[in-house]
């Protein structure tokens, strides 16, 4: 049994947080976030502020402390106590609002949120994890009792909000692609030259952590990818050590080959492994937030099938992780990563990527022409190094404002 002395540790290092959690920035997720429901799960990459989010909300929401709690599944703390037993006693002692981070690091998570959720029919439960989380395997079925979202690294337009640039509001994409002149000279206004702050995101602005590491954002970005491959990765899908080196191995062969149509059975035999676990632990990096992997159907981005292009997630990791820093590949990384988050992306025909089945959108450079995509209906160009854009000619950087 748990009493008040053993939970001291806990309480002090969640009122630390909390005290040291800052309010002046908000990640877009918090406003979308119905906190009103009962069970609500976050699902989100490593590093991009998930446990900043539900502190600030934490922060923002409750007079009464005393009623919330707040606790982080990688504490030292519950190598000897039980989450059942904690919950228990919080519940008991008038507790009402939980918040429980990092869940894939206890097991098993999800009959034991299930049995919490049933148990205890007025406590208001929120859990965080690594996205590489799958909420339809295992055997409790959480489908119908809970709420889950799936939160991205940050955008360019939470970027410029984040570095005191501008503060936006966001986008529609149909917004965008009709009224794309009239809102760059809008910011255009508010920001003299907003390229070099573009530059700047691309190299190093998706994770929120980028401003407490200074000159060393690139190696801190390496050893998260290192943590993700050798203990999330491991502690989620029960893969073998062997799995996790051979993962390892994937990731760096392609951050150092894309934009590719992969030759997989080069790849297999590069990493001694079958095509099943080799197309299983490549779904799994993109599921971690490490890979973008392309197909030219929806009905395939639902399937372990082998996709027709690859990228790495965002641009930020191809300058930490591979010598292949090639301009266009950003380009097109960049947009890959942005679009996915409000949009379906498959690999069309001609081209370079189709947008909800609707829209064709080719990426290049101040001098891309149409001759790829001309005479195609609602076909556009993606275009870097221009502030402002006419026709079917869209700034690249105006694409970080959809979220």
């Amino acid at each position: 049994m748990i009493d008040f002395t053993d939970i001291e540790e806990l309480e002090f290092s969640y009122h630390n947080r909390l005290a040291s959690t800052p309010t002046t920035f908000n990640r877009y997720m918090l406003s979308h976030i119905c906190w009103d429901d009962r069970l609500i799960g976050i699902k989100g990459a490593k590093g991009i502020g998930k446990t900043t989010m539900i502190l600030q909300h934490i922060k923002k929401s409750y007079n009464k402390i005393d009623d919330v709690l707040y606790v982080s599944m990688d504490n030292l703390w519950f190598a000897k106590h039980d989450l059942k037993d904690l919950v228990r006693f919080f519940y008991q002692h008038g507790g009402r609002y939980l918040f429980i981070d990092e869940i894939h690091y206890y097991k098993p998570w999800q009959q034991v949120l299930k049995n919490i959720y049933d148990d205890y029919v007025d406590l208001h439960i929120v859990y965080s994890g690594s996205s590489l989380l799958q909420i339809e395997k295992g055997e409790a079925d959480l489908s119908r009792r809970l709420a889950t979202y799936n939160m991205a690294g940050m955008s360019f337009r939470e970027y410029l909000d984040y570095e005191n640039v501008v503060k936006l509001n966001p986008i529609s994409l149909d917004t965008l692609i009709n009224n794309h002149v009239e809102v760059a000279m809008d910011i255009k206004q508010k920001v003299n030259n907003i390229l070099p702050h573009f530059e700047k995101y691309i190299n190093n602005g998706y994770y929120p952590f980028y401003k407490e590491v200074h000159k060393n954002f690139q190696q801190r970005l390496q050893q998260v990818v290192n943590h993700v491959l050798t203990v999330d990765y491991p502690a989620i899908d029960e893969v073998e050590i062997n799995t996790i080196r051979k993962a390892k191995k994937m990731l760096m062969v392609l951050s150092e080959s894309v934009p590719q149509t992969p030759n997989m059975n080069e790849l297999y035999a590069q990493l001694e492994t079958s095509r099943s676990q080799g197309i299983k632990m490549m779904w799994a990096l993109e599921r971690a937030g490490l890979l973008s992997l392309l197909s030219t159907s929806t009905k395939k981005l639902k399937t372990l099938y082998k996709p027709d292009k690859i990228l790495l997630d965002n641009p930020n990791l191809m300058y930490a992780l591979g010598n292949n820093t090639d301009i266009g590949t950003i380009r097109e990384t960049f947009f890959m990563n942005q679009l996915k988050q409000i949009a379906t992306v498959t690999y069309p025909p001609k081209g370079d990527f189709l947008v909800d089945d609707r829209y064709l959108f080719e990426v290049g450079g101040a001098s891309k022409t149409f001759n790829q995509i001309k005479d195609i209906e609602n076909s556009y160009l993606a275009v870097d190094g221009t502030e402002i854009g006419h026709g079917n000619r869209i700034p690249l950087w105006m694409f970080g404002l959809l979220y």
